[in-house]
């Protein structure tokens, strides 16, 4: 009876640092970095590329700091969520939670030390838990952060968890109001008699309607941001961290000046209120309307601008975008089909009405 010999090659120096493997001609790495011996296979059979990634490997390894080479997963969350306790207090209760997680269900424990930690083990982590997109994404953004927070301080030469994609989020079509349901909402709150904040808040809801701004805008605005000649109101947007300036639209100017009638000299901000939540959601209740919120209003505002005909360029510049209308674009391809269906009409054979024809001769 006859026995299978395995083929049994030799490792050959072919290079500095370099070996090749006779029996299947593999290149592999042996290197020294502060004392420490380090062979690695470097995957290929090709000679140049074995040279390429034998470069990259001692750039790697010059990067790592061996003192925090013991440095265990458990730690490093540690002194991750010390770095976000400045954000906001639902995202640390979030981030939070998440590393909760992972120190209690990593797949080797986290009291692994993190240079042992191999993309399967991030993969393995998020299978454990049967969770929406959402927080697949979200799991996925913190185990990321932690793992590139190691790459900065020198711990690992790269995150094993840096190729891993987050899922593709649907875009929803969210429901958004029509302008006379706006104008319905708007007089709703205000005809409520026996709530002292009902002017305010139905003010509040039109000037948000009208302005297509936000919440956090329409709160922040002061007196000395609108420019009565130049007729343009100076806003600043905290999402995007950026200050921007839109016209005192026709529509808009009424409901400023009756409140500017009305002020103080000790009122610095136009509105006194930050929000008009609850006004909001009891008159959509009355109403038998959609729970409707303060960005429906921003995104009627929109819709309808599109819908009048405002150039899109111009509205992303009335929002604050500096993308030249490509956010609005992805976000109300769904504009209004009554909308379409009238701009369809326009596609006629015959000569449009509005060119004016020149005379024969002319030059």
């Amino acid at each position: 009876m006859r026995t299978q010999q395995r083929n049994i090659g030799t490792f050959q120096r072919v290079g500095e640092c370099l070996y090749r493997y006779s029996s299947n001609g593999v290149y592999y790495a042996r290197i020294k970095t502060c004392g420490k011996e380090i062979r690695r296979s470097l995957a290929t059979a090709d000679r140049d590329l074995a040279k390429r990634n034998l470069a990259k490997l001692k750039d790697e390894q010059r990067q790592i700091d061996r003192s925090k080479s013991k440095t265990t997963l458990a730690d490093l969350c540690n002194r991750y969520l010390r770095t976000v306790q400045h954000q906001k207090p639902k995202t640390v209760e979030r981030k939070t939670y998440i590393v909760s997680r992972i120190k209690k269900h990593w797949p080797r424990g986290s009291a692994c030390q993190v240079g042992k930690i191999k993309p399967s083990d991030v993969q393995l982590w998020l299978a454990r838990y049967k969770f929406g997109p959402v927080s697949r994404n979200l799991h996925l953004a913190c185990i990321k952060e932690i793992l590139s927070m190691a790459v900065g301080d020198g711990i690992i030469p790269s995150s094993p968890a840096a190729n891993l994609k987050a899922i593709k989020l649907d875009k929803p079509i969210r429901k958004t109001p029509t302008f006379q349901e706006f104008r319905a909402i708007v007089e709703n709150i205000r005809s409520q008699q026996f709530n002292p904040d009902a002017e305010e808040s139905a003010d509040f809801v039109e000037f948000i309607g009208h302005a297509g701004l936000g919440q956090a805008e329409a709160s922040a605005l002061r007196w000395s941001d609108i420019d009565w000649q130049r007729e343009q109101i100076i806003t600043f947007r905290h999402k995007t961290n950026s200050g921007f300036a839109i016209p005192l639209y026709p529509q808009l100017r009424p409901v400023l000046e009756q409140r500017h009638s009305r002020r103080t000299p000790t009122d610095d901000r136009v509105f006194r209120i930050k929000d008009a939540k609850k006004a909001i959601s009891a008159a959509c209740k009355r109403l038998k309307l959609p729970a409707y919120s303060h960005r429906s209003f921003r995104r009627m505002f929109i819709t309808r601008a599109i819908e009048l005909g405002v150039d899109v360029k111009v509205i992303a510049e009335w929002q604050g975008h500096k993308d030249g209308g490509k956010l609005i674009l992805g976000t109300y391809s769904h504009v209004n089909p009554v909308h379409s269906q009238r701009m369809a009409k326009l596609m006629i054979d015959q000569e449009p009405t509005n060119v004016v024809k020149l005379m024969e001769g002319a030059a």
